[in-house]
Formats: structure tokens, sequence, C-alpha cells
């Protein structure tokens, strides 16, 4: 006497005890609780705390006074003005609200205060949503940054671009 199951025989015999039907796809896991927000806003409080602290430090001890900083190897040994050259200066003037004289240190680096704020701001807004904080940056977007460097090393460099020279 062989008798087949039924339909609904097969369907308990594959189902988990107390668990959904089988079906074309594997149940949905259910979502993590939401973080507490002072664990969600730790990374992006404390990466401004450190970045203030820098600021903060800059500001307090002047990089035009000698002997507080040490000098540019590049600039010491070729006499060249890589990119970086003025940034201290520049971070000083601009924690002292002078923006004249921080674009005339490192126009560049002032550029790079405005894009970490804006940066800083979504990251704390999104963390504020419970949202996490992904910053893929593409190749091209890479080299994007390394031309702007190459060109601003350049041209500060030359005698036409004096101006943009610390």
């Amino acid at each position: 006497m062989d008798a087949k199951p039924t339909a609904g025989a097969e369907t308990e015999a594959v189902r988990a005890p107390g668990g959904p039907p089988p079906g074309p796809h594997p149940p949905h896991p259910a979502p993590a609780p939401p973080r507490p927000l002072a664990r969600r806003l730790l990374a992006p409080l404390g990466a401004l705390a450190g970045v203030a602290a820098a600021f903060a430090y800059v500001g307090t001890v002047d990089p035009n006074e000698p002997g507080h900083y040490p000098v540019c190897p590049l600039l010491r040994f070729t006499g060249i003005y890589c990119p970086g050259c003025g940034g201290l200066r520049s971070a000083h003037a601009f924690v002292h609200g002078d923006l004249g004289a921080a674009f005339g240190a490192n126009a560049l680096a002032v550029i790079g205060y405005g894009v970490f704020a804006v940066l800083m701001a979504v990251w704390l807004v999104r963390a504020l949503r419970g949202i996490p904080m992904r910053l893929a940056v593409s190749p091209v977007l890479w080299w994007g940054i390394g031309g702007v460097l190459a060109v601003f090393t350049l041209v500060r460099n030359l005698p036409f671009g004096s101006a943009l020279a610390p």
C-alpha cells in the first residue's frame, strides 16, 4: 500500500516548526535595532573634536614665529612650495578670522576647510537620523584631486602664480 502524501502534508514536512511556508526566497532577517543616539554621534563628534583641538593649537601657537613647527622639507631642500606650504599659517589666520591672510597663505587649504565643514555637517545629520555614512570616492575623483594639487603646486611656483605662494 503505497499512499502518496497530500500536497498539504508535503508542505508541512518541509516547513520548519512554527516557521513560514517555504517559498522561492528565504525570509528577510529582522532589521537590527537602532543604535542609541550617543553611540551614533561618537565617531563624528570625536573626529570634530580632534580637528577642533588641532585648530585650537595652531591658533594658539603662531606658525609665523620660527622654531614652533618644522620647516617643509621640500621647501628647505629644493626651494619649491608644495601644496601644503603655508597651510599652518592659513589655519592660524583662519582661526583668528582673517580670511584674506588665510587665502594668501594657502588658498587650497581654505577650500579644504569648507569641504571638510560640509562633509562633517552631512555626517552629523546622517548620524542623527540613524543613517550610516558611506563615502565612496571613485578613482576618477582621486585622479582629479591629484591633478588639482599638481596644477596648484606648479602654478604657485611660477612667476605668474606668485599670488598663490605663501
